[in-house]
């Protein structure tokens, strides 16, 4: 492995480690942290573990949104971490352990998740995030407006 790409992987590692904070805050009620590490482009996607997809910035943030404002007493982890850079983009798999209480309801996870990154005027950012779908997550989601 070259110098060049050590580094790129420690720039992506270190972009993953943003990502992951931000998604703790976003477990306590804080969406704010999410603006820096993603891209604001219409591009980025996710497919959360409540099912769905969700296309475009605007999209993609106020699905962080929607769920900060419904957390709290949230903590994140991630494990068997695996960072892949080709060229300015860059994927990472591992397996994410959620809990918070969402809607007053406890909330626990473990799933794969898939991240994407692209490096944009230097710096690597957020464009796509997925899990596997969390079937009793997507019904507490679900059942909130009933």
């Amino acid at each position: 492995m070259s110098m060049k790409n050590k580094t790129a992987e420690d720039d992506v590692r270190a972009a993953s480690d943003r990502f992951y904070g931000a998604l703790e805050a976003m477990a306590n009620g804080d969406a704010g942290p999410m603006a820096a590490i993603w891209s604001h482009e219409d591009d980025v996607t996710t497919m959360h573990p409540i099912g769905g997809r969700e296309e475009g910035w605007e999209a993609v943030n106020g699905s962080w949104e929607g769920v900060a404002g419904a957390s709290r007493d949230g903590s994140v982890s991630r494990t068997d971490q695996l960072v892949r850079v080709i060229g300015d983009g860059a994927y990472e798999l591992c397996t994410e352990s959620v809990s918070m209480t969402f809607a007053d309801e406890p909330v626990s996870v473990e799933c794969r998740a898939t991240n994407v990154y692209r490096r944009e005027d230097g710096e690597w950012k957020i464009v796509h995030h997925h899990t596997d779908l969390d079937s009793e997550f997507a019904d507490t989601v679900a059942n909130m407006g009933a």
